[in-house]
């Protein structure tokens, strides 16, 4: 089990790597993290919803990602109430006194899952949560030690020494583990070295020495690694290595920002990434998306409240391309009603920006289901060019009146520009309301496009990981504003896990590793 001093020193990232070389070692292995608070989620290929970090570690594994490596997925919708996907499913949104009270429901819904699991394969790679030395937690852990205690895990502690101060956080953390908890801790690993490891004399042997386990490596820091962490923390700013012709993305940062993973494939294609929160931000950009939101009214509010939606609108008719990708592409419409209150504490109703005909009703049903893309070619419009596809997902509540596939829906005075992006999806467990049978693939349209200005919105998740679909959007948006024409290459995931899986094997000592195990 990786374990670490805080929040971000490299959990995610290290059982992913941990999950490759033990897969590459002919070791049926998987990940499991017990509980996930983030608004990074992903769609199974049975419709469940889990943390995307287990997602990147299953896929590192070389398995199919199943909601049993995460059973508990906590969105946070306000500061102190989230929503609770638990097996892949939403079972409603809590106030945090509440969830945090009797949890023996859920704590069953973590054992049996992690039973499940182990009965699967040789090994599991268990992630924990923030710190264990969280003590006014100790009382309500699901997910640290009394995790590592129920799987009888052997526990890695890592500490951050980019972030300074690895020494005082390693060894704090092991004085305020119970005796019981300390013996569980196997060994240290000291995440994110830059420079001359030798200059690192005598810290290693002090640090072995203080806690009474090995350091079991360094690992080095590992530059422009494309395999994420799992929330917020990589939702930043991006600069490309060269190149002040680049096109600048302007990413509106919603205060409840949901998969923030869509922007990866703009950072891969050389834009400059800016993350705005104020109106004169969005000068200089060529494109600005508005992602993903966990609270959709609220973050539209929010942005109003700051003149965003104003300035987004002057952006538009100067030709700036818009983008709205799923709770963005609700905001994009003309008005969202809550009535049932599925996103908000209390019934909500509130304009839209209005660039997009469209409008929104929330209700109780979630839909949570993989697609497959096609996008016929078009000669005008932000996304012209030849004919492109690709996968992503959907995770979203609301019916949204005025997209294509609810034209028998609408008054003349809605109708929309489509640009005709059809999504075909194999449904399980989650069938859309117009078929019964969860097995068949249908065929039905997605997004909308405004008719006169650049301005599109969908609810795919994912949509410009494909080379195609993202060359289409930004060649279109270069030639608008007379810039060079990007390089968009494909990119390969599985050489990514095997550059982290190599450095991280380099790092560590493997036979330890192995011992623990054994």
């Amino acid at each position: 089990m990786i374990q670490g001093t805080s929040s971000s020193v490299g959990k995610s990232v290290m059982t992913a790597a941990l999950c490759r070389i033990l897969a590459q070692d002919g070791i049926k292995v998987a990940p499991f993290k017990a509980q996930n608070m983030s608004n990074n989620s992903y769609v199974t290929a049975d419709g469940g919803e889990m943390g995307r970090a287990q997602v990147v570690q299953a896929q590192a594994a070389g398995v199919e990602p199943h909601t049993d490596m995460n059973p508990v997925l906590l969105k946070p919708e306000a500061d102190s109430r989230s929503q609770v996907v638990i097996n892949g499913k939403s079972v409603g949104s809590f106030e945090a006194r509440k969830y945090w009270g009797d949890q023996s429901e859920v704590w069953t819904a973590v054992t049996e899952a992690y039973d499940r699991l182990a009965s699967e394969y040789d090994v599991i790679v268990l992630e924990g949560a923030g710190s264990p030395a969280e003590v006014n937690l100790r009382d309500r852990d699901i997910v640290n030690m009394r995790m590592a205690a129920y799987a009888n895990a052997s526990v890695i502690l890592i500490g951050d020494i980019d972030r300074g101060g690895v020494f005082a956080s390693l060894l704090g953390t092991m004085e305020l583990l119970t005796r019981e908890e300390r013996s569980l801790v196997k060994a240290t690993l000291i995440n994110r070295f830059r420079g001359d490891i030798t200059l690192l004399h005598p810290l290693p042997e002090m640090i072995a020495e203080r806690t009474g386990v090995p350091v079991a490596g360094v690992i080095p820091f590992i530059y422009d690694l494309q395999v994420k962490d799992e929330d917020g923390v990589t939702f930043g700013d991006y600069d490309p290595p060269s190149g002040s012709a680049a096109l600048q993305v302007s990413v509106i940062g919603l205060p409840r920002v949901s998969n923030h993973d869509d922007l990866d494939p703009f950072r891969r294609a050389g834009c400059r990434v800016r993350i705005v929160t104020n109106p004169h931000e969005l000068i200089p950009a060529h494109i600005i998306i508005i992602p993903g939101s966990k609270s959709t009214i609220a973050d539209l509010r929010w942005m109003k409240s700051r003149g965003l939606d104003s300035a987004i609108i002057e952006a538009a008719n100067r030709n700036v391309t818009i983008v709205g990708i799923c709770g963005g592409y609700q905001i994009l419409g003309r008005h969202l009603d809550d009535p049932d209150a599925t996103e908000s504490a209390t019934p909500q109703s509130e304009q839209g920006i209005g660039l997009l005909p469209i409008k929104t009703v929330f209700d109780t049903k979630k839909t949570t289901r993989r697609v497959n893309i096609e996008i016929p070619a078009h000669e005008r419009g932000p996304l012209k060019g030849p004919h492109a596809t690709g996968t992503g997902y959907e995770i979203h509540t609301g019916i949204t009146i005025g997209a294509p596939a609810y034209l028998a829906q609408l008054s003349a005075d809605l109708s929309p520009d489509s640009f005709s992006l059809r999504e075909k999806a194999r449904l399980s467990g989650n069938a859309d309301p117009a078929t019964n049978d969860q097995t068949s693939t249908i065929t039905w349209p997605d997004g909308t496009a405004a008719p006169d200005l650049p301005i599109i919105g969908s609810y795919v998740h994912g949509i410009f990981d494909s080379p195609e679909i993202l060359r289409r959007l930004l060649n279109t948006t270069a030639e608008t504003h007379n810039l060079p024409k990007p390089t968009i290459e494909e990119f390969s995931m599985e050489a990514e896990y095997d550059r982290l899986a190599h450095t991280v094997r380099t790092a560590i000592d493997m036979d330890f590793i192995k011992s623990l195990i054994d």
